[in-house]
Formats: structure tokens, C-alpha cells, sequence
């Protein structure tokens, strides 16, 4: 049923059709994008579940072999990324590859990430976001530098990600919150870091876990509403003056007052 929802989704992006849905829209915009570039045009129904896609190329959403894989792809991802994660917080291999083995045959994992769906994008960027967070943390020794301040910003981007798709992305901002503060809060006990250091140290996360996501998610919407510019089922939700910058729309370029 949800392949059949989110894969009607990125039709309409790729036919800029206008449409409502209770999620952000990064998830749908990279179902599209993918379908898009892996020649998809655009035409299949998702009336119901089950139709069969018959001649039409739905491999790049679905994803199963060569570049056409991205949700496959993302899927795939958690793998390295739980290995990675595991290897840096236990610094025990035998503990990695034991996570990386239980998730290469988790039956759910490998599920969700066959089909059209926005749970294997939410799932990468929400462990790319730990990951990111954890290699951050290891990078506490040299404060400033490259690998810092690369972790961090991935931090950020990985956040806007996870809150761009669902936002039950909520809850991994919420656990770089806490080790934020956390980490704040042991700077500001360190007697030997001045004030203007611990300065430096409050503006690059404000910068890099506040300002960056919060930019990068108002640009999704940007996007999202740039692509989206002909009459779709989403039109009623909007006011008549929106509705009146879409083509096709009864309302288009009618001058609709203030």
C-alpha cells in the first residue's frame, strides 16, 4: 500500500503536478529524482496495490541493480554505517561486526529496503546522523580541525535529512540535543578553557546543529514548491491566491486581493 502512496508521490513530482501530504518532502523529492534519472516517466497509475508496473521503468525508485538502486542503496547503507558506529563507541571489533551481521540479516531491514517506501531514506539519514554525532564526539581531543568541523556539519546535514523525510526524525535531533548539552556542559566545567573559547565552542554547534539543518529544511520546501508549479489534488488544502500561481489551476493569474 505505502509503495503504492509514495511512488504516486514522485510521479507527481516528475509530472510537477501539485499535491498534499502530511510528510516533509525531501523523501518523495529523492523517490522522484531517482525515478527521473533512471528514465522513469512518470505515467504509471498507483491506483491500487498490486497493479503490475508491466513496461514501465520503475527500477530507479525500487532499485535492485547498476546506479537504479537507491532505495536498495540507502538500505544497504545501514550496514556500514551500524559496523562504523559500533566499531567507534566499543572500539571492539568482534562487537562491530556482530552489529553489522544481525542487520545484514535482519528480515524487516532487508524488506523495506526492496520497495518504493520512505523508511530506508529516514533510516540512513537518522544512523548517518549517529554515526556523524559519535565521530564528532572522537574528534573532541582536536577541536577545529578539518575532521571536526566535517563531522559536524555532516551532524547537521544528516539531522535536516532525517527531519526532511518524517518527522519522527525528531527524536535523533533530539539525542544530538542532549549530547550537545552535554558536551557544552563539560567544556564549561574545564577551568583551563576561557570563556572566548568555550564561545567558539557554543557558536560552531549553533552554526553547524541549528542554523545549517534549519536552512537546509527551508530550502526542501523551496524546491518543493518550485517543481510542484501545475494544478494538482493538492490544490484546495492552499488559499485562492496560491492557487492562482498554479498552471492549470481555475485561478491561474487571476489577481486575487491581499
Amino acid at each position: 500500500w505505502d509503495e503504492t502512496h509514495f511512488g504516486k508521490m514522485g510521479s507527481y513530482y516528475i509530472n510537477r503536478t501539485f499535491f498534499f501530504d502530511v510528510h516533509p518532502p525531501l523523501g518523495k523529492m529523492l523517490i522522484g529524482l531517482a525515478g527521473y534519472l533512471s528514465g522513469y516517466d512518470g505515467t504509471f497509475p498507483f491506483q491500487k496495490p498490486g497493479d503490475r508496473y508491466e513496461q514501465h521503468n520503475y527500477m530507479g525508485m525500487r532499485g535492485v541493480r547498476c546506479y537504479r538502486l537507491f532505495c536498495a542503496f540507502l538500505g544497504s547503507c545501514l550496514v556500514p554505517f551500524a559496523y562504523l558506529t559500533v566499531l567507534e563507541l566499543s572500539k571492539s571489533l568482534p562487537a562491530a561486526l556482530l552489529t553489522a551481521f544481525i542487520l545484514i540479516f535482519d528480515t524487516g531491514c532487508i524488506t523495506l529496503s526492496q520497495y518504493i517506501l520512505l523508511d530506508p531514506i529516514l533510516m540512513f539519514f537518522l544512523m548517518g546522523a549517529v554515526l556523524s554525532m559519535v565521530k564528532c564526539n572522537s574528534c573532541a581531543d582536536r577541536p577545529f580541525s578539518a575532521s571536526w568541523w566535517f563531522w559536524l556539519s555532516l551532524t547537521g546535514v544528516n539531522l535536516a535529512g532525517a527531519m526532511g523525510v518524517k518527522f519522527v526524525g525528531l527524536f535523533v535531533v533530539l539525542l544530538v540535543g542532549l549530547n550537545t548539552v552535554y558536551d557544552l556542559w563539560d567544556l564549561l566545567g574545564n577551568l583551563s578553557l576561557s570563556l572566548v573559547m568555550f564561545g567558539k565552542h557554543l557558536l560552531a554547534r549553533v552554526l553547524c546543529l541549528i542554523l545549517l539543518p534549519l536552512a537546509l529544511y527551508v530550502a526542501m520546501f523551496a524546491v518543493h514548491f518550485t517543481v510542484l508549479n501545475k494544478s494538482g489534488p493538492g490544490d484546495g488544502f492552499f488559499s485562492s491566491a496560491f492557487q492562482s500561481q498554479l498552471i492549470g489551476n481555475n485561478l491561474h493569474n487571476v489577481s486575487i486581493p491581499e
